[in-house]
């Protein structure tokens, strides 16, 4: 007696959507994380509102002012006599300085820190603000 078989046999069928819901949880995975891993390489501080262009730099040097007067160069502590000496070597490939003041901070410091910067050879300042 020969048993016929109940279900006639399938190819097995290769899925698209699920396929496609893999690869964009992976996409926006790697998104999240590539933005998270984003650093200006400057300090914390409490900058002025308002409306600026995207920065187009590699890599950036920034200046850092802080509302007690203090100045930074990369997170690295100088003040306005070695400034330049500082900031010279940094300026190879880019005349741009990012100039990242708290918005207490003193106006005076800031010109002066700016002046000396330029000194040594920077020739645009791009100051960073928060978008509102």
């Amino acid at each position: 007696m020969k048993l016929r078989k109940t279900r006639p046999a399938r190819k097995g069928q290769i899925q698209i959507i699920p396929m496609i819901d893999v690869m964009f949880f992976l996409l926006a995975t790697f998104m999240l994380a590539s933005l998270s891993m984003q650093n200006l390489d400057s300090l914390q501080v409490n900058l002025p509102e308002g409306k600026g262009e995207k920065l187009s730099t590699d890599t950036p040097v920034t200046l850092a002012l802080t509302k007690d007067s203090e100045i930074f160069i990369n997170q690295e502590p100088v003040t306005l006599d070695t400034l330049a000496a500082t900031l010279k070597p940094l300026l190879k490939e880019s005349q741009q300085l990012i100039v990242s003041a708290d918005s207490e901070a003193p106006q005076g410091i800031v010109v002066q820190a700016m002046l000396r910067a330029q000194a040594a050879g920077v020739q645009s300042f791009l100051i960073a603000v928060q978008h509102k």
